[in-house]
């Protein structure tokens, strides 16, 4: 077997001990060629060629979530094609690890590499659904790019948030939790659309859910992390399904201080509920339309501002080590 591992030096929890320890492991199961990226968008790059090599059976990515979502947007960048394509495995080396973690994998990069040994001798893998983000037709984003996403999306308040986070990294701050818990007072306190949703979303043949302030969604449960508690604002959500969304119709302070206490405290039976809250499951295709432009964002990518997003819930997109 033939592998590419594609490392990120810069994400949070990945040292050069880290990735020599990996290098050698791995090398000793599989012919391994090792690429340290170099640019954003570097992984996706190496793994869309990775992908149409045909020489390359696996490509392993080291790296936090944003990593983790370059090389499955390579790898899928002409078409989900499970049987055709390298397999994706994944080693944990950002802050928070969603995918990995969402996938059973130990939140520890030896760890990781010690369950993806085992995983390659003994040929486990799985084929997992992904969501599908496009432009929406005539709602004037028709440049944007087509991105694939692992484990959720948001239009509006969550990705306002995130990128007030790349704002800070840029500046030279970690990416940790309290950073992230700051970013969304700050978001709450600035964020002018609030009270007053901009949001419809659509599917065919169902009335419109209008006036959101928060998308939040999801391809799998949990959503995200606070720490090591998983938050699950949709409980439902699955690899083996369509997408999942929880929509939340007021960001007054009652109502975020409401809903916020229920995300901390949700459980994989139980997530946020209430009169403003909007959960819809198991969605082949929808598209979130807002009056103004919004920030979008993927996997915790933040990808700038939007005003409408097509999505598709691909069942068996990719497989993957586990």
């Amino acid at each position: 077997m033939r592998a590419l591992l594609v490392v990120n030096p810069a994400a949070t929890t990945t040292s050069a001990r880290t990735r020599d320890v990996l290098i050698h492991a791995l090398a000793s199961e599989v012919k391994l060629e090792a690429v340290t990226t170099e640019y954003r968008g570097h992984a996706h790059d190496l793994a869309r060629a990775a992908a149409r090599s045909k020489d390359i059976d696996l490509v392993v990515a080291l790296g936090g979530d944003g990593t983790v979502n370059e090389v499955a947007n390579g790898l899928l960048h002409d078409g989900p094609d499970p049987e055709r394509l390298p397999g994706l495995a994944v080693v944990p080396g950002g802050s928070t690890n969603v995918f990995a973690r969402a996938l059973g994998l130990p939140n520890n990069a030896v760890e990781a590499t010690g369950a993806l040994l085992d995983a390659l001798r003994e040929g486990r893998e799985r084929t997992v659904g992904l969501g599908l983000a496009e432009p929406a037709p005539g709602t004037g984003d028709d440049g944007a790019p087509v991105r694939w996403f692992t484990f959720c999306a948001g239009l509006g308040f969550d990705a306002g948030v995130v990128g007030r986070v790349e704002q800070q990294r840029e500046r030279g701050r970690r990416s940790t939790h309290p950073l992230y818990v700051r970013q969304v007072l700050r978001q709450f306190l600035g964020d002018p659309h609030r009270t007053r949703g901009t949001i419809s979303l659509h599917r065919d043949g169902e009335d419109p859910v209008d006036g959101l302030v928060v998308t939040l969604v999801s391809n799998t449960a949990p959503w995200s992390y606070l720490g090591d508690k998983p938050l699950y604002p949709s409980p439902g959500a699955s690899f083996d399904k369509g997408l999942d969304v929880l929509g939340l119709t007021s960001m007054s302070t009652v109502s975020a201080m409401r809903y916020g206490s229920q995300l901390v405290a949700s459980t994989p039976e139980r997530g946020p509920r209430g009169k403003h809250a909007k959960s819809l499951h198991d969605l082949s295709a929808f598209t979130l339309v807002s009056k103004v432009p919004l920030p979008f964002q993927v996997d915790g990518d933040h990808l700038g501002l939007r005003t409408g997003v097509k999505f598709t819930g691909v069942r068996r997109a990719l497989r993957v080590i586990v």
